[in-house]
């Protein structure tokens, strides 16, 4: 179900153009449009939008870093407040959970107003939620009142946005674009262990959560705000100026109306799927840094097998992508997903080693790398570009359910038995 791509004469628009003109450049070589419409080869998808996906690749990142981050924040904040890690994870389970009934409204937003006019603000707001975790005093109503916080704001910057960037302006290379955007959360997964354990270590862990903000909130939000443009937007922009121009309505994009995507059979499936294995995924990401401690890894080599972790993501998320255009996407899908229980059994104690701890990190690594990417993709396909927002909305928020859960239940375990 693809359809097919507006274009416009973006050739002429030059590629050359002074700072002061660099929004108006980019804006028009995203958006320039025509009546006409016909598909257009992959390359040159790429060609016109890569910005987007460049966008895409920062901003997704921002979030991810909270969760990325927390695990390895568990132990300087349970030093200095003495908080049991059930009650550390349940701060990053109330973010969670809030996406749960808000991800369609806010799917509903994007469908309704692009991708630009919520975005910005979100990566803004998310930027400044993230910096406040470093006022933390003790007090755990105060730790979860910061986490509700940072929910609230993460809302707006959450898969759902880019996803639907991504969706309504790539069609030949959908795929590979939803890699490439969602392999920002791979790229944190590589640097944020190692930095964050610098920054805690020499700044101390409040200095190193306003660190984060900043390494990570800035560049996203300058270069969405040059780059991040969808469909809606672009037709915007070719309308300003033109009172002959037609609205672009809900009935000019191809896909599920709302009744429809309620009668298929696919997505329940795709949603089954992904609530399953992110519930592991989001279990072991969050702790895999004590357990890895607590099998004998040392903290620095810990940080640097979770980094590899990220390396394998990455890889995981590219040739997925890659995959799923050229052969069948749900049987690449079921197969990549599969592949973490392989990984969680090579960490069991009596088949627990060096090499295995490694090749359990890289299995892992791969098959949590694209999930995500793995339920936007195949929502488009069977729901098409419509409602993408308010469909994929829905998916996130039961993908919110299990990676709220996840790290919570995975804190109970630990507390219960004393052991992962």
């Amino acid at each position: 179900m693809r359809s097919q791509q507006r274009v416009g004469n973006a050739g002429a628009v030059g590629w050359k153009c002074d700072l002061r003109s660099l929004y108006a450049c980019s804006a028009g070589l995203l958006g320039e449009l025509s009546s006409m419409s016909f598909p257009v080869s992959r390359s040159e998808e790429w060609r016109r939008h890569w910005p987007v996906a460049f966008a895409g690749f920062l901003g997704i990142a921002l979030p991810t870093v909270a969760m990325t981050s927390s695990g390895i924040f568990i132990t300087s904040l349970d030093e200095e407040f003495s908080w049991p890690r059930a009650e550390v994870a349940a701060g990053l389970t109330i973010a969670s959970l809030i996406s749960i009934p808000f991800s369609p409204m806010v799917g509903a937003l994007i469908d309704r107003y692009g991708v630009r006019r919520i975005g910005l603000p979100g990566l803004a707001a998310t930027t400044l939620a993230m910096a406040a975790f470093s006022l933390a005093d003790g007090s755990l109503s105060q730790w979860m009142l910061l986490w509700f916080v940072y929910g609230v704001a993460a809302l707006f910057v959450q898969p759902t946005l880019w996803a639907a960037a991504i969706s309504n302006t790539f069609h030949a290379g959908r795929s590979t674009a939803l890699s490439v955007a969602f392999s920002g959360m791979s790229m944190v997964l590589i640097a944020v262990p190692p930095l964050t354990e610098w920054l805690i270590n020499n700044l101390g862990w409040r200095s190193a959560y306003a660190w984060l903000a900043v390494i990570f909130g800035l560049p996203s939000l300058v270069i969405a705000y040059f780059c991040l443009f969808d469909d809606r937007d672009r037709r915007t922009l070719s309308m300003k100026g033109s009172s002959a121009a037609p609205a672009l309505t809900e009935s000019a994009l191809d896909g599920l109306t709302i009744a429809e995507a309620i009668r298929s059979v696919p997505l329940y499936r795709i949603a089954a799927a992904s609530l399953i294995t992110l519930l592991f995924g989001a279990a072991f990401l969050v702790h895999q840094f004590p357990i890895l401690t607590e099998a004998g890894v040392s903290r620095q080599n810990a940080a640097l097998l979770a980094s590899l972790a990220g390396v394998a993501s990455v890889t995981g998320k590219l040739m997925t992508g890659w995959l799923m255009e050229r052969y069948d996407g749900g049987l690449i899908g079921s197969i990549t997903n599969s592949m973490m229980a392989v990984g969680i059994f090579l960490l069991w104690e009596p088949f627990r080693s060096p090499l295995t701890i490694v090749i359990a990190m890289l299995v892992i690594g791969y098959s949590n790398g694209a999930k995500l990417q793995i339920c936007a993709f195949l929502t488009s396909v069977y729901a098409g570009v419509r409602n993408y927002g308010k469909i994929f909305g829905v998916m996130v928020s039961m993908m919110a359910g299990a990676g709220g859960l996840g790290p919570l239940l995975g804190g109970i375990i630990y507390d219960q038995t004393g052991g992962y």
